[in-house]
């Protein structure tokens, strides 16, 4: 499996920060926003990743990450000349992903909670045995801001509807997709909506059509923010302080992943420590390599 992360677009609910800086360099707490969705690619042990830019900012991206042979890590960049919806960047990736299946994530969505990654895992392992697609869904408050998922009173899924004036339900679809090999072609076929865009919900729906959608609920022992907003923004870095502080761990630290997973060792990691050897992220990584 190869994962995709959309990086791009505008960032217009962030205005007027995001005027002058792409939001996904922006810090939640002590990270760029990016690493997050990279950190949990990483934790799958998915090494091939794809961003997709917007072309004025590929020259920061590179310098932020390289190839990301430094991590044990393959990062390609794919520009995007103006942000025509998400399901254009599976449109985009067609040549990254090649016969693989897809991790798909939104760069600006930050998630926590137990069991995450093993979750993710089956996830992964429910696309690579059958094929199809498989997402999650959140209670939010205000699900008129986001795809919408609506089930049964046995909990089928019966309907998707992207930003709904009048939701059908308060179950969110994250921006964290699992899909087989086919969605590439189902993005291709995906005709643009009301707001002249490419949805990745209107790819749900052709799988749900095909009834090879799966949609696992995330519960009250999960934290999910779409961070594109000012509010969100600041409470995803709030949520991250908090956690960091009470355990004295990292959420989404990449050189950790790295080294964890076995993709670099003692020394590389104490290189990558040592710029940053004032910090409390640096000094981080000199503890872990103690």
């Amino acid at each position: 499996m190869k994962a995709v992360i959309l990086a791009g677009g505008s960032g217009t609910r962030l205005y007027p920060v995001t005027v002058a800086i792409n939001k996904h360099f922006l810090p939640i707490y002590n990270k760029p926003m990016i690493y997050y969705p990279l950190s949990l690619i990483m934790l799958l042990g998915i090494r091939d990743i794809l961003l997709i830019i917007n072309p004025e900012d590929l020259v920061i991206f590179q310098k932020l990450f390289k190839d990301g042979s430094h991590l044990g890590i393959n990062i390609k960049y794919k520009i995007q000349e103006r942000p025509n919806g998400l399901a254009e960047g599976l449109i985009l990736a067609e040549d990254f992903i090649g016969n693989d299946n897809i991790c798909y994530m939104l760069g600006d969505n930050i998630f926590f909670g137990h069991d995450l990654v093993k979750i993710m895992n089956e996830a992964r392992y429910e696309i690579e045995k059958s094929g199809g697609a498989y997402v999650f869904g959140y209670y939010v408050k205000d699900p008129e801001r986001f795809g919408v998922v609506e089930f049964d009173d046995k909990g089928n899924v019966i309907s998707l509807e992207e930003k709904p004036k009048k939701p059908k339900s308060n179950y969110a679809v994250v921006g964290m997709y699992f899909y087989d090999n086919e969605a590439v072609q189902i993005a291709k076929n995906v005709k643009p909506s009301e707001r002249g865009e490419l949805e990745i919900t209107s790819v749900n729906e052709e799988y749900l059509r095909r009834g090879r959608l799966k949609v696992k609920l995330l519960g009250r022992g999960f934290a999910w923010f779409d961070a594109g907003t000012h509010d969100s923004f600041l409470e995803a870095g709030e949520f991250v302080a908090t956690i960091e502080k009470k355990t004295g761990l990292m959420i989404g630290c990449i050189e950790e992943i790295a080294y964890r997973n076995g993709w670099i060792d003692k020394e590389k990691l104490l290189e990558l420590a040592k710029p940053l050897a004032k910090t409390e992220y640096g000094k981080y990584l000199i503890e872990l390599a103690k």
